[in-house]
């Protein structure tokens, strides 16, 4: 997929963009905290293979080839602004019929626009996501800051995001180890996700425990699975590739066939 960048509420974000199944839906990748369009690798090329649906690849602010964020601090409803961007983003290429596949932070995400745009979400994969903070996470963000001092993690993650590491870096850290976010939850939001929705999950999460699924999918208004992985961690797409293709594939197929 050729990439461009698009101006969306004068935020110039990068997209990847492939809408060559008519009347087909167009499954919008939303990706994590420290992640890109590159990082998904060729994960959503083979689920848009599987489903014969259409793709959108894109790196939020600060991320990618996306520009760099206009500030590091974050509100609490950070990723609510977030969602707000995303309905803006499908308005602008005119999707009405997404599914949303949201890795961590991209996974809160996609349930937060499920919940707010339901007129432009067909189902949602969320992998991973949090919709309240745990001591886990706190100390998963904590762990990985640490890494980010005392290895070549800066490094590795030049080579996505070059000289906005250390604002992507200060973002995520900051918000998430503050007093003031311990409070931030989402989940007064969950009862208006009315499409269905696919939570996977690695049962070895080093940022999130299974509450995180189970309070989501018993919350929803619309239908609801879990797919929950032994000895798998955070990254289940990267961990087990096949699996989470093979049952994200499936989802979507069925939600397809439903609806036709």
């Amino acid at each position: 997929m050729e990439g461009r960048i698009i101006d969306v509420q004068g935020k110039k974000l990068y997209i990847e963009y492939n809408n060559s199944f008519e009347n087909k839906p167009t499954i919008v990748f939303l990706h994590d905290s420290l992640g890109c369009t590159q990082l998904w690798r060729d994960f959503p090329a083979q689920l848009a293979k599987e489903t014969q649906c259409n793709v959108l690849v894109y790196d939020r602010l600060g991320y990618g080839k996306s520009f760099p964020m206009f500030s590091h601090e974050r509100e609490n409803n950070y990723m609510e602004l977030e969602a707000d961007l995303l309905n803006e983003l499908l308005d602008e290429l005119n999707i009405n019929n997404a599914i949303l596949f949201g890795h961590s932070d991209g996974g809160t995400i996609a349930l937060i626009a499920a919940s707010k745009y339901p007129e432009n979400i067909e189902a949602v994969i969320c992998e991973a996501g949090h919709i309240f903070v745990e001591d886990i996470t706190v100390k998963g963000v904590s762990d990985a800051f640490e890494a980010y001092q005392t290895t070549n993690l800066p490094e590795r993650l030049a080579k996505y995001h070059g000289d906005k590491v250390p604002m992507i870096v200060k973002a995520w850290t900051e918000i998430w180890l503050s007093e003031r976010f311990k409070s931030w939850n989402i989940e007064y939001l969950l009862k208006n996700i009315t499409s269905p929705l696919l939570f996977i999950q690695g049962e070895a999460d080093e940022y999130g425990t299974l509450d995180q699924v189970e309070k989501t999918v018993h919350q929803v208004s619309g239908s609801s699975e879990k797919y929950i992985i032994p000895d798998v961690g955070h990254t289940p797409h990267k961990e087990v590739p096949d699996l989470v293709l093979n049952k994200s594939a499936e989802f979507i197929n069925h939600v397809m066939k439903n609806k036709n």
